[in-house]
């Protein structure tokens, strides 16, 4: 069965993301950024109230992270992205859409895996979050299964990692390298051949604004 999210269509004009879809992304990477600083920040730290506030600051972030990433997905699923242009290898093409779906499956699994590990490390019923929030832990999480989802939690982040800096070298390769028009499809990128972009998700098509 073809995978027609690797597709290519012709575009005289580059169709782009909604602005629905870039806020999305651009929210992401802001959160996403803060979040990998919180992490290496606290993780070395002797217990004490700075590390347990960067702590709570930490979970916070991840479910306004999970939240985010639900939405975004499901926006997504209901509003496909725009086709690549044609001028985008086929190889480049399967590349950038997997490289899409393992960025949805690392950062909902994160926030999950935070979760079991939280449940399973720290005593109480409840986990805290800011502003007096409280989530409930995940029952029956023994001490070692949490100590083994923090560890994969924290490969997962270097995974994260790698995958943020393969989507930006691509991203970058292809506006300033090899001027590739696939790059104007998420702005603030512009379509290097100059040509009027629209927006061309979810079936609809009109001028950006």
């Amino acid at each position: 069965m073809a995978d027609r999210a690797i597709e290519a269509e012709p575009q005289h004009t580059l169709l782009r993301y909604s602005n629905v879809n870039v806020a999305f992304h651009w929210t992401t990477v802001l959160l996403v950024l803060i979040q990998l600083w919180l992490g290496f920040s606290f993780a070395d730290m002797a217990q004490g109230p700075e590390r347990a506030s960067l702590f709570t600051w930490h979970r916070t972030i991840g479910a306004i992270i999970l939240i985010v990433v639900l939405a975004r997905l499901t926006y997504r699923l209901t509003n496909p992205p725009p086709p690549y242009p044609p001028e985008l290898p086929r190889w480049e093409r399967v590349a950038g859409t997997w490289n899409h779906r393992l960025f949805y499956i690392v950062l909902i699994a994160m926030p999950i895996g935070g979760v079991i590990a939280v449940s399973g490390l720290t005593p109480g019923p409840t986990i805290d979050l800011l502003g007096g929030i409280s989530i409930p832990k995940v029952p029956g999480i023994s001490k070692e299964l949490g100590e083994i989802a923090g560890g994969i939690h924290s490969a997962a982040a270097w995974l994260l990692m790698a995958l943020m800096a393969v989507h930006a070298a691509a991203a970058l390769k292809h506006q300033f390298i090899d001027r590739n028009r696939a790059s104007g499809r998420m702005p603030p990128f512009k379509d290097p051949v100059d040509e009027p972009v629209v927006i061309g998700q979810g079936g609809h098509r009109h001028a950006a604004g």
